[in-house]
């Protein structure tokens, strides 16, 4: 067996083990028949690559689903592809579809849920990955790519700048892309809902714990001076073509008016 790849949220370890700490914490779940673990290559032999263009942007993901199930997306530069997010299922055909666009020049994730498989992507592409040190606990396989940043903002390239919110994660972290009038991808630390209208802010989505008052007050004040009209959720087709920026504030105030006493 290959690297152990927990079956529940798709995080890879250095070694083998028993329990999941991504899966024990109260943010996600561990099933109640118990841990369970395959490795990439039983994932390749049961999975195969998605690849399809949302808002300009190509989403890069496997059918039948895996784990949580996000996808991620390439994020197009001048000065080359960023990686947002990441999903645990990569093959030959999805690394030969990023090289023939140019590559990686880096990764980024929003928060710990979606590690999953980073090094195997940084060691494929050749690419450093960018994470918030707040999470840096939840690193299940370290590796020299791995590169952490502090603080609230982090331009990993010319107009291409990682924001931590902390919503969902001490070290949650969206990425602004400020071409033609902005977008932000946002993983669910702002988390797109089902009518497009509003967005949310939770702590823990499967055990539905709110996420604190604090922390979404501090998210509209940060994210009330970034110019974006376009934004990008966690999974396929959870992007807000329009008024984002709007969006996102009237949600913020909607959400402190309801967890008021």
């Amino acid at each position: 067996m290959g690297l152990p790849i927990c079956a529940t949220c798709g995080t890879q370890y250095a070694e083998a083990r028993e329990d999941c700490p991504i899966c024990e914490d109260e943010r996600q779940w561990v099933p109640r028949d118990g841990q369970q673990w395959t490795d990439l290559d039983a994932v390749r032999a049961e999975h195969q690559a998605v690849l399809r263009e949302e808002g300009g942007v190509l989403g890069i993901g496997c059918e039948p689903k895996f784990a949580i199930g996000q996808r991620a997306l390439l994020v197009r530069t001048e000065a080359g592809n960023v990686l947002w997010d990441c999903t645990a299922y990569l093959d030959d055909e999805i690394v030969s579809a990023i090289n023939g666009l140019g590559g990686l020049i880096g990764i980024a994730i929003s928060h710990p849920h979606y590690y999953t498989t980073m090094v195997e992507w940084a060691r494929a592409f050749d690419a450093p990955i960018h994470l918030h040190e707040s999470d840096s606990q939840w690193v299940g396989r370290p590796d020299p790519a791995v590169r952490s940043w502090r603080g609230t903002t982090n331009e990993i390239a010319p107009g291409l700048t990682l924001i931590n919110l902390g919503v969902h994660f001490a070290g949650g972290t969206v990425l602004h892309h400020a071409t033609g009038e902005g977008s932000l991808f946002t993983g669910d630390i702002v988390q797109v809902i089902p009518d497009r209208t509003h967005v949310g802010f939770m702590y823990s989505y499967p055990n539905l714990i709110p996420e604190r008052p604090s922390v979404v007050r501090r998210t509209a004040d940060i994210l009330d001076g970034w110019t974006f009209d376009s934004l990008y959720g966690a999974w396929w087709d959870t992007v807000i073509p329009t008024d984002a920026h709007e969006i996102v504030q009237r949600s913020a105030a909607r959400y402190l008016r309801f967890v008021r006493d």
